[in-house]
Order: C-alpha cells, then sequence, then structure tokens
C-alpha cells in the first residue's frame, strides 16, 4: 500500500510533527514500507493460534509484604524533637 503525499502530511500533522519535504518523502517510502510488511502478514493462518496476551508466561516476581516488625507510630514519634498533631514537626526550607 502506497502512502501519498498529502496522507504523510495528515500523519504527521495528527502527531503534531513538523516534517520538511525531505522527510515526507523519506517516511512515505518507510511508512508505504511498513504497510506491505503488514500486508503480508495478513496472509499468515493464524486459525489454529490461541490468543495471547504475552509469548512468555508472566508471573509476580515481587515478594509478600511483612509488617509484622514495623514500630507503631507512638515509638517513631518518641524519637521526634518536636510533634504536632501526630506527626513530626520540622522547619520550612521555602524561600
Amino acid at each position: 500500500m502506497k502512502l501519498s503525499y498529502e496522507q504523510v502530511r495528515h500523519i504527521a500533522w495528527l502527531a503534531r510533527l513538523g516534517l520538511s519535504e525531505e522527510e515526507v518523502d523519506k517516511f512515505s517510502l518507510q511508512l508505504s514500507n511498513i504497510l506491505e510488511n503488514f500486508e503480508i502478514l495478513k496472509q499468515v493462518d493464524t486459525g489454529n493460534v490461541s490468543p495471547a496476551t504475552h509469548t512468555i508466561p508472566l508471573q509476580n516476581v515481587f515478594r509478600k509484604d511483612d509488617v509484622a516488625d514495623s514500630y507503631s507510630q507512638a515509638e517513631i514519634l518518641s524519637n521526634a524533637p518536636k510533634q504536632a498533631e501526630k506527626c513530626f514537626n520540622v522547619q520550612a526550607i521555602l524561600e
């Protein structure tokens, strides 16, 4: 499928790309080549292939959260030099 000059300009406008004349010519050939490859891929029989979202099986690689060793709020705030409304009170560093 050959893309016309106007089609490439329209695609560039949709993508908010400012293309020069040389770039439009270059991308016209490249995009046309990509579309031709997709046309070839459409001819492949995928009737016996089950749908999949990933090519490899995924598994959760995160560890389980362990909160058994956490401190209470009172224990944490006992080390604070200044407290305000059950929070650390620190000096502002804004100019």
